[in-house]
């Protein structure tokens, strides 16, 4: 049976841990909230630019580009978005079951991985599959330089032929306190489709395939951006929910051992009650 000082080191040692979740909590709203703010810009910038690719389509009538590109599929490229660091969940687990489901059902065309986050690169280098790129320790933060790497890098895979296809595998943020997970094509682009809303006159300086040509590489940029933003927001989002859930428990156990406290203490205080009236009454007698 616990002692009333094993008990008291126990409260002592989970109000700590609650210190340090409650803390973990609060910084992990304070960075939602700014990951959530770059998802609700970015999302309206992503669209825009979608439609003005769809005018600069009707207006060129068909451009050939070479992210339309649709060939025979030999070989394949996954980017898997993580995050650097645990404590939120089974926010990277619910990515890296559908991935590697995925590089099971694609070892036909020679699957290569793409990793954004260091708990993926953890997890596949176990399982021995091959990896053409990492990109790690942002710490949940927005880095365009990785962004622009990372975009050229699959660009410049697909571009040469090196892979056929290339998907991109990550968490889209709902909200505070949901994502949803999926797989989404980033190469090659499905080219966009100029309905008569977009068919609107406009003068083009330069023509529409020059401006199209040095937009697609921006549309692709923005599309990795969105990705990595939504990867982000989720990633805070889960933190703070399992912090809050780690708090709550600490609080509960708390509540459980100062109890288990009291009945010890009551039960020490009876029992030298006892030895006491015991003690008197043997004078007595």
């Amino acid at each position: 049976m616990a002692t009333l000082r094993d008990i008291r080191k126990r409260i002592r040692a989970v109000k700590s841990t609650t210190q340090i979740t409650k803390a973990m909590e609060m910084v992990a709203a304070a960075r939602l909230r700014r990951a959530q703010q770059m998802v609700e810009q970015s999302r309206p910038y992503s669209e825009k630019m979608r439609l003005i690719l769809e005018q600069i389509s009707a207006a060129a009538g068909s451009i050939d580009h070479p992210f339309f590109e649709q060939r025979e599929v030999k070989r394949k490229m996954l980017v898997v978005f993580t995050s650097d660091r645990g404590l939120c969940g089974s926010f990277n687990s619910n990515i890296i079951r559908p991935a590697t489901k995925w590089m099971r059902e694609n070892e036909q065309f020679q699957p290569q991985l793409v990793l954004v986050g260091k708990k993926g690169e953890d997890f596949f280098r176990r399982q021995k599959w091959p990896i053409a790129k990492v990109y790690k320790n942002m710490q949940g933060r927005m880095n365009l330089d990785v962004v622009r790497d990372l975009t050229h890098f699959l660009i410049e895979s697909f571009v040469s032929g090196n892979v056929d296809q290339v998907q991109l595998i990550y968490t889209k943020f709902l909200s505070t306190t949901s994502y949803r997970v999926g797989v989404h094509g980033f190469l090659p682009i499905a080219p966009p489709k100029a309905d008569n809303k977009s068919q609107k006159h406009y003068i083009f300086e330069p023509d529409p395939e020059h401006i199209f040509e040095s937009l697609m590489p921006s549309y692709a940029l923005t599309i990795a951006q969105m990705a990595l933003a939504d990867t982000f927001a989720s990633e805070h989002g889960a933190r703070m929910i399992a912090m809050g859930q780690a708090t709550r428990n600490a609080n509960e156990m708390i509540d459980a051992l100062t109890l288990q406290y009291n009945k010890a203490r009551q039960a020490t205080i009876t029992k030298e009650l006892l030895e006491v009236v015991t003690g008197a009454e043997a004078l007595r007698g």
